[in-house]
């Protein structure tokens, strides 16, 4: 072998290594190659996922309007049930006033003996006694209210004798007990002499020696060996003394003690023998009822006036279940009438309204049954006068907030714009005109008397309910639709022609003027 083989040798080795060198240089820089376009399509599609990720939280996230009038509509929703679980059933949970259930009605004027004017406190004793005396007659639902300086009223449900009624609480109820020999009326005195009852002594006439203030408590019990019934009294140790020391004198010449009851001499006992222990027994010729009525007169107490009935009334449960029939007929076919003229003249928006008149109903109902529950409200005839009443009003402000919405369509205002301008100055003008009903349905409220009272409180009840059935049901609802439904389908909402008529308005405004266009 030469030597310049021998040499060239190990240059082919070296060639053979060069290119060894340069295939693995290749193949590594095509793996990194390789690597990096792996490296960049992953990072591509994680931009591409998170570009996707971010459009649909952006479609997914709803806005806040929306989840506020959203958040209303459930509200009120919860509100609703709660309204039918209350007043259900109807005829149970609504109190119904005199006029529909039928009883007695008595207006009583209170008046001194002395002439004097009657004060506030004398009638508002006036008052809790009358209340204590018709509670004990075992009338149920029954009502006694103040009206004006000097009259009370008084409803008793379930009663058929005016009469009995005003006996039972408008006497004055001051019980006295006189010695017979101190009386100086000489005609009262043979009267009495001769066994009559209920003899009337003449004012100033007498002088008592004991009153009913000294009274513990009063029983009914049926005298012996007769069918009449007599009214024992329990004295206190004050009143014992007073009879004990009084009955001794009397005894020996077997004197009488006269009972009077508000001046008029009920029974006079002979006394037999000193009465020590401090029961009185008053006897005379009293039914049971009689006897009871006289109870609760004497366990009340004596009026600090003189009450005299002005006016009395009575009405059968027949006429005024006849009379809610009516009324009830007449709410319905109001309800009826309004809502077809809503469809009609509004269309789709007219549903909506009359969707709102229904919650209005069961709103303005849930209200009654909360203050009947409390025995603040009897639905009356009148009551129902302003219910059907009020059904305008609250169709009055739902139409003013449709006119105001399609009047700014008119303008050229966007369909959402106009929703949310038109309810807004909607709802001003129909809270303006609501208070002033309202101010009117308080003024009868407190200023009148009788069952126009009740049509005050039906009409103020009334504006409230179309209140908050404007804020919470009309407004929401209008400004849901006005994003997307109305816009969609003008035609059935009852728009189309507003909207067109404010988009030619508007290309009427933008168009340039002659001489501009000359130009």
């Amino acid at each position: 072998m030469s030597e310049n083989e021998g040499e060239g040798a190990p240059e082919g080795l070296g060639a053979a290594s060069d290119e060894r060198r340069r295939g693995t240089a290749s193949s590594g820089s095509t793996n990194a190659a390789r690597e990096w376009d792996k490296a960049s399509g992953a990072s591509s599609r994680r931009r591409k996922s998170g570009r996707k990720r971010r459009r649909g939280s952006r479609r997914r996230r709803v806005p806040s309007d929306v989840r506020r009038y959203s958040f209303t509509l459930v509200a009120l929703a919860v509100l609703l049930v709660i309204c039918v679980i209350g007043f259900t059933p109807l005829r149970d949970k609504i109190t119904l006033g005199l006029d529909i259930q039928g009883g007695v009605s008595v207006v009583m004027t209170a008046s001194t003996t002395d002439g004097s004017a009657v004060t506030d406190a004398d009638m508002e004793e006036a008052v809790s006694i009358v209340e204590s005396r018709v509670n004990a007659l075992g009338a149920s639902e029954a009502t006694v209210q103040r009206q004006g300086s000097d009259s009370i009223l008084v409803q008793i449900p379930g009663a058929t004798d005016s009469q009995a009624a005003i006996e039972a609480i408008g006497t004055t109820g001051v019980l006295e007990f006189v010695d017979v020999n101190q009386i100086a009326d000489q005609d009262a005195l043979l009267k009495i002499d001769s066994g009559q009852q209920n003899v009337e002594l003449a004012t100033g006439a007498y002088e008592p020696f004991m009153t009913g203030d000294d009274i513990t408590s009063v029983s009914v019990s049926q005298q012996t060996g007769t069918s009449y019934y007599e009214v024992d009294l329990v004295l206190n140790s004050e009143g014992t003394e007073k009879f004990a020391e009084v009955s001794k004198e009397l005894a020996p010449t077997n004197g009488r003690i006269a009972i009077v009851l508000d001046g008029t001499v009920v029974s006079a006992p002979a006394v037999q023998s000193e009465i020590t222990g401090g029961r009185v027994a008053i006897t005379g010729s009293y039914s049971l009822d009689e006897a009871k009525s006289l109870q609760t007169v004497l366990q009340s107490g004596s009026l600090p006036v003189t009450l005299e009935y002005s006016e009395s009334r009575v009405v059968g449960p027949t006429l005024g279940q006849d009379s809610l029939t009516q009324g009830l007929v007449a709410v319905l076919a109001g309800l009826a009438c309004v809502a077809v003229y809503l469809t009609f003249f509004y269309q789709g928006l007219g549903l909506m309204i009359s969707l709102g008149l229904a919650v209005f109903g069961i709103v303005y109902l849930g209200v009654l049954a909360l203050l009947s529950h409390y025995g603040l409200f009897a639905l009356s005839l009148p009551g129902i006068a302003g219910v059907v009443l009020t059904i305008g009003t609250a169709t009055d402000s739902s139409v003013l907030v449709l006119e105001r919405f399609r009047e700014e369509l008119r303008m050229g205002r966007g369909v959402r714009a106009a929703s949310v301008s038109g309810s807004k100055h909607g709802i001003s003008t129909a809270i303006d005109a609501g208070v002033v009903t309202l101010i009117s349905a308080l003024g009868l409220f407190f200023l009148s008397v009788g069952q126009v009272k009740g049509f005050g409180l039906t009409l103020a009840l009334g504006v409230f309910c179309s209140f908050l059935t404007l804020l919470c049901y009309t407004t929401p609802m209008l400004r849901l639709l006005g994003r997307s439904q109305i816009e969609k389908h003008p035609g059935f909402w009852g728009v189309r022609h507003d909207i067109e008529e404010g988009r030619a308005g508007k290309s009427l405004g933008s168009a340039p003027k002659g001489g501009e266009a000359d130009a």
